[in-house]
């Protein structure tokens, strides 16, 4: 049975615009190769006219972009923790197959009771699993490991198993056998190939962009996953999504929206770029790494990304430095994490280098020691142009040695315990390390 005749042959996947197929890929542990699963199917399922699209659990700006390029089609995040219920599932619905990446392990979540995990979106989506188990370092012991994950949560349904990293027919024979007791359907045995290795730096995989071989690695795991998987029995297993309610979108109060785009200055939620423009905002881009001027506009929006990287670059960028230092006397400047670095006096980097930034905030930053500063926030502010309540997180390396003036947010973590202000605002411009993920409702 062909794939086309397996998604036709399924009752209710559509016959309402509601009723969508989505499968949810997770493991025991990170490490486990989910990314490099996901964008193999994602781009085998594309080959064979499957219309598909991805979508990745938590706080993630690098791995949607290769959701995007594997299958063409747009990458947004599905965060339990930062998301409602509701918000996820309008998230979600669509017309296409979706098939979600999870992140860590499959019920790893924020402190202090996994709240966030990917199982949370399998409850709230009633979507099975398929779980990726790497294989390389056991045999028998693969069964009681995924006995234990099927049986954990009775609401959370693994579906399937993808045994990864195997090493040879025999150590595939020895894993599937042993899974017989289980009762659960080995989709297959993909093999381990160093070849499908993808370069990391310290905030995770190497951009998307960057990557002169991507396609390239997308069509080698694509033909990876089409030799190794039963990708009939992947659809099979597909269920559909619930019903989606409708969300009033709530975009920042302004017309048009100046965005900073490039390698340095990549890092922007999707679901929120669409709602602005759903609600009828105007965004345009701009590229301080080659130098553009900032647009006219109601609000100029410093993303993160990699600014440490291109900092000279960026400090040399006189045409782009000079008109945001000339827009920040009429116009709402937002700066996060590296955008809020840049609008910054100096950002020393990895060298010991220190670069000229934009001198709109009296802060220093520096990369030449590094200390990793990671987790989920609650933000709250009066001030700048986000006002209100939100759902955050936080993920950099960098080190604060001068940050003077009042705060933008007051924050604490994901139990609620309460963390020192958060960012700097001074006239129209304001920023921090955090970036926004959700607006909370009242």
């Amino acid at each position: 049975m062909s794939i086309r005749l397996a998604v036709a042959a399924r009752p209710n996947l559509r016959d309402t615009p509601t009723a969508m197929p989505g499968l949810i890929i997770a493991a025991p542990s990170s490490g486990s190769g989910k990314t490099t699963i996901t964008l193999g199917l994602l781009r085998a399922l594309r080959d064979r006219k499957i219309a598909v699209r991805g979508a990745k659990s938590g706080p993630d700006y690098i791995d949607p972009r290769f959701h995007e390029a594997a299958c063409g089609r747009p990458c947004l995040n599905l965060d339990a923790w930062a998301m409602s219920p509701d918000r996820i599932r309008e998230l979600a619905a669509g017309d296409d197959l979706l098939l979600i990446e999870g992140a860590m392990g499959l019920f790893d979540g924020a402190p202090p009771d996994g709240k966030g995990a990917v199982a949370d979106l399998a409850r709230i989506l009633r979507l099975p699993v398929l779980l990726v188990v790497d294989a390389s370092r056991m045999a028998q012991s693969v069964a009681p490991l995924v006995a234990g994950f099927a049986a954990q949560d009775p609401e959370v349904r693994v579906a399937g198993i993808i045994l990864n990293k195997v090493g040879s027919p025999r150590h595939a024979r020895l894993l599937t056998t042993a899974l017989e007791k289980t009762g659960l359907p080995i989709l297959g045995c993909v093999m381990r190939d160093g070849g499908l290795a993808t370069p990391s730096r310290h905030l995770g995989l190497v951009q998307a962009q960057e990557r002169g071989d991507l396609e390239d690695f997308l069509d080698a795991a694509a033909a990876q996953i089409s030799d190794e998987l039963d990708l009939d029995a992947v659809i099979r297993l597909s269920a559909p999504l619930p019903p989606a309610p409708f969300k009033q979108p709530i975009p920042p109060q302004r017309r048009h929206i100046a965005i900073a785009h490039d390698v340095a200055f990549a890092f922007c939620y999707p679901h929120l770029l669409r709602e602005w423009v759903q609600a009828g905002l105007t965004i345009s881009t701009f590229s301080p790494l080659n130098d553009d001027p900032v647009p006219p506009a109601d609000m100029v929006f410093l993303p993160g990304g990699y600014p440490e990287l291109h900092a000279e670059r960026i400090s040399r960028a006189a045409t782009f430095l000079n008109s945001l230092r000339e827009a920040a006397q009429t116009t709402d400047i937002y700066g996060e994490c590296g955008g809020y670095m840049v609008l910054g006096e100096s950002l020393i980097d990895a060298h010991g280098d220190s670069h000229e930034m934009a001198g709109l905030l009296p802060l220093q930053t520096s990369f030449a020691t590094r200390k990793l500063h990671l987790g989920y926030r609650n933000l709250s502010s009066a001030n700048g142009p986000f006002k209100g309540q939100f759902k955050g997180h936080e993920f950099h390396y960098a080190t604060t040695i001068k940050a003077d003036g009042p705060p933008l947010f007051e924050a604490s973590d994901a139990e609620g315990t309460p963390l020192p202000s958060m960012g700097l605002r001074q006239g129209c411009v304001s920023g921090s390390f955090a970036h926004i993920i959700d607006r909370v409702l009242p």
